[in-house]
């Protein structure tokens, strides 16, 4: 699938980008829901190239049965939460080198229904598919705001957003009855964003100048929002931090 997305952009840009001094798209394999790929593949970007200008930390799985990451997480907080966390502490040197530089971390409006359980950050105890979602997104607002603030004076800036409700996979996991999916599909077509709408947030926050040197915001159609105080709460903040750490093997 990305191959075939490479091709497309190639296809589309081909000449503009050749004219313009061209450019470089190559695609790499990543499996956040792996810490071994993670660093496999951050390694050969420190191999390989020479500055990091933006990251953008958009994958995401949503509202999955019950499972574990290969590292023996729960899906949705290490894969949404753990595999970003490591992935951008493993490239915040090169992103420092190459200030101003800008990270970008998407969330989701559903954060607010999510709670940090430091007794069962990994569900062992109990699993709740939509709450485990919440708390995954509450994590990576958490995760930015921390972030923001340890990178505070490097040149290095870092904002969360939500991009509303986009028609993609990622529902897949989503139980809709037959007979109810005909009016589902009425309705996606006719209220959700198409991909290219929901990627705008993301767009803005990595390009724009308007945000030049703005960190540890939230952001929903390119607009600066509120968050709720749960959200905002920098001793929690910190703790994750400490322990997301020890979880992915920064710290023993």
């Amino acid at each position: 699938r990305a191959e075939r997305a490479a091709r497309e952009i190639r296809a589309e840009l081909g000449e503009r980008a050749e004219a313009e001094g061209g450019g470089e798209l190559v695609v790499r394999e990543l499996d956040l829901a792996s810490l071994r790929s993670v660093r496999a593949f951050c390694h050969r970007v420190l191999q390989e190239e020479p500055r990091l200008d933006v990251l953008i930390n958009n994958a995401g799985i949503f509202q999955c049965p019950y499972m574990k990451t290969e590292d023996g997480f729960e899906m949705q907080f290490g894969v949404n939460h753990l595999g970003h966390f490591l992935l951008t502490n493993l490239l915040l040197g090169l992103l420092k080198n190459s200030a101003p530089s800008r990270i970008v971390v998407v969330s989701s409006k559903l954060y607010k229904y999510g709670e940090i359980n430091f007794e069962d950050l990994n569900s062992e105890i109990s699993y709740n598919k939509s709450f485990c979602y919440s708390r995954s997104k509450l994590a990576n607002i958490l995760f930015a705001r921390e972030l923001a603030r340890r990178l505070e004076g490097t040149g290095v800036t870092v904002n969360s957003l939500h991009p509303g409700i986009v028609r993609t996979n990622l529902g897949r996991y989503v139980n809709i009855p037959l007979l109810a999916k005909p009016l589902f599909n009425l309705v996606s077509w006719a209220f959700f964003k198409t991909p290219l709408e929901g990627a705008q947030t993301s767009i803005y926050l990595a390009s724009s100048p308007d945000v030049e040197g703005v960190s540890g915001k939230y952001f929903g159609d390119c607009k600066e929002e509120e968050l709720v105080p749960k959200a905002m709460d920098d001793l929690v903040a910190r703790k994750l931090w400490d322990i997301s750490e020890v979880m992915v093997g920064l710290l023993k």
